[in-house]
């Protein structure tokens, strides 16, 4: 168990500044709800889902637990025309539902889950918002208790990301309590290590629970699919600094694993996200041109949308 207050990370270099890193453990309901009513926030928690209806009954549950207690006030599941009900279930268990792609149907087809996520700001609330994955097995009310408490209770956080073990079964059943977060361990961390250093001590760069306040995430471009969460925590960084950002220890996550087949287009929309930032840096060259909406673009990078906060004013 990590300690509950921050602490150095381990792998951080003497030289290094460090990220902030905080236990689960260290905030409770009850806590977060006496600083947020303190503060006067406004938490709105968002899943964006697509065929999770065995799985968002149990989270919403949870979540609506937890907004008992006071610790958030909304809960909403963005579906992505799931064919399995997800919708229902989780309308039924006590959120407010959207289609994806019944907001803002003017930027077009719904690409991915980057873009349910920008699309989502147009319907939450608050100044906090957390983002949570749907298809989370044996789901806990400190993975949202853990991703909001430095946010609430730590003075500076303005982002918050998770990290976690998570298991991987072999054809076998044994478990290799590792094994998952494929391309989190063989491409994002070692590209961030290459090319961002000041971020090589996030431990999980592809997780999708991460916590906001919501005016940061107003003034970030947000990249469409798979590439949302590194691109993400690099502009977070660009735009606030290493001070503002914070990992929590979620310990243990459960959730499906794509085949090997799935995770090759994944990595590569990872590392073209990465290649788009450091060619708009200056820092790559020689890529061919490639085209998204109509705009000159890194190869394979998605289409990204632009800060919603300019989208809001015109």
């Amino acid at each position: 168990m990590l300690p509950a207050t921050p602490r150095r990370d381990a792998e951080a270099s003497n030289d290094r500044p460090s990220v902030r890193t905080f236990h689960h453990s260290t905030y409770s309901a009850a806590r977060i709800a006496a600083e947020r009513a303190e503060q006067a926030l406004g938490v709105s928690v968002c899943l964006p889902a697509r065929e999770c209806a065995e799985t968002v009954a149990a989270i919403v549950a949870a979540l609506g637990e937890l907004r008992t207690a006071g610790a958030i006030d909304a809960i909403v599941v963005v579906d992505a025309a799931s064919q399995d009900g997800t919708a229902t279930v989780a309308e039924r268990a006590g959120a407010v539902v959207h289609q994806e792609a019944e907001l803002m149907p003017a930027f077009g087809p719904v690409l991915g889950k980057g873009d349910a996520m920008w699309r989502a700001l147009s319907v939450l609330e608050g100044e906090v918002i957390c983002f949570l994955d749907a298809d989370t097995e044996y789901f806990s009310e400190h993975f949202l208790t853990g991703l909001l408490g430095p946010l609430v209770c730590e003075p500076g956080v303005s982002f918050v990301k998770a990290f976690y073990r998570r298991p991987l079964t072999d054809g076998a059943g044994a478990p290799e309590a590792e094994g998952g977060g494929r391309v989190n361990h063989l491409l994002a961390r070692p590209a961030l290590e290459l090319f961002y250093p000041q971020l090589a001590q996030v431990r999980q760069p592809l997780a999708g629970e991460v916590a906001a306040r919501r005016e940061l995430l107003e003034r970030l471009p947000f990249a469409t699919g798979y590439g949302v969460e590194i691109a993400m925590l690099i502009d977070v960084w660009r735009e606030i600094g290493l001070d503002g950002i914070a990992q929590v220890d979620l310990e243990e996550h459960h959730n499906r694993h794509q085949p090997l087949s799935a995770l090759t287009p994944m990595a590569l929309t990872v590392l073209a996200t990465i290649a788009a930032r450091l060619q708009a840096e200056g820092r790559l060259s020689g890529l061919a041109a490639g085209e998204a909406s109509g705009e000159a673009t890194t190869p394979h990078a998605p289409v990204e949308r632009p800060p919603f906060a300019g989208v809001r004013v015109a």
